[in-house]
């Protein structure tokens, strides 16, 4: 019987240290979101804890050790190096193409359409994967493919947050080669709406008979780094469908991005014109 009770208070001690461990970790990964903003003092550090100062003090000295916090003579903690350093290994291993890929089969699925993934390449859309659609659409992108940024959807949703300079420069280049063949000011127009809305519209601009609803993905700074597209024969694409297509690639991309590390409180960065 005392073999009994000593095994039962062990393992009630096993299971007491773990829950105050558990207690200890959440309250360490609450104490870096409490100081996400910039240097916090001690005093208002243990108000938004709602813990005692000697608690935080002592949680607070915990993190410094191992690099998550640091403290600042008469200013306060701020976030420490070893976050910076664990942001940039998750960015390096956040490969967009492989974070995305369930969330397009999603959209492919439930659009019937032709779901495309791209990126930035210089002053072209390069397009990293392809979802066929179960419609008898021929669409002729393929892997790899570069399209002008100014005609296709995807590549409009890859510029949302660029200066109009830069737009300017791009319509102009493309107009040239014959890529584009609306008037500017229509193009900048819509342009501006798209900014609103969130996203962009192929209007068979890029390919006769071929429509397409296309949104922006951002990483956790906020920042545009991928674009996705749902295309298909003009046919399916009248404006009502457009429109209501547009809630589930806008929703799509919101997936990834948070898989990206995106949150809504991210601002995105004002680019640089580029030349």
């Amino acid at each position: 019987m005392r073999q009994k009770a000593s095994n039962e208070e062990s393992a009630s001690g096993e299971e007491k240290t773990r829950t105050q461990g558990s207690q200890t970790l959440l309250r360490g990964l609450d104490m870096l979101d409490k100081v996400i903003d910039g240097p916090v003092r001690l005093a208002d550090l243990a108000a938004r804890m709602q813990l005692t100062r000697s608690t935080t003090h002592r949680l607070a000295n915990a993190l410094i050790d191992r690099g998550f916090l640091t403290f600042l003579p008469r200013e306060g903690y701020q976030l420490g190096p070893k976050l910076m350093q664990l942001g940039f290994l998750a960015q390096s291993q956040a490969d967009v193409v492989q974070i995305g890929r369930p969330h397009l089969e999603a959209l492919a699925t439930l659009s019937e359409d032709t779901v495309h993934l791209g990126r930035l390449d210089g002053d072209l859309a390069l397009y990293l994967d392809k979802i066929p659609g179960r419609r008898r659409v021929d669409i002729s992108s393929r892997i790899g493919d570069r399209q002008p940024l100014t005609s296709t959807g995807l590549g409009k949703a890859l510029l949302l947050d660029d200066r109009e300079p830069h737009w300017r420069r791009l319509f102009d280049a493309d107009h040239e080669a014959g890529d584009v063949k609306i008037a500017y000011d229509v193009w900048l127009d819509r342009m501006k709406g798209y900014v609103e809305a969130g996203r962009t519209f192929d209007l068979e601009e890029n390919e006769d008979q071929i429509r397409c609803v296309a949104a922006p993905i951002r990483d956790a700074s906020g920042a545009i780094v991928a674009a996705i597209s749902v295309s298909s024969a003009a046919q399916y694409m009248d404006d009502d469908r457009m429109q209501s297509l547009s809630d589930d690639v806008r929703e799509t991309v919101r997936r990834i991005s948070v898989d990206l590390g995106w949150s809504p409180d991210a601002k995105p960065p004002r680019r640089i014109q580029r030349r």
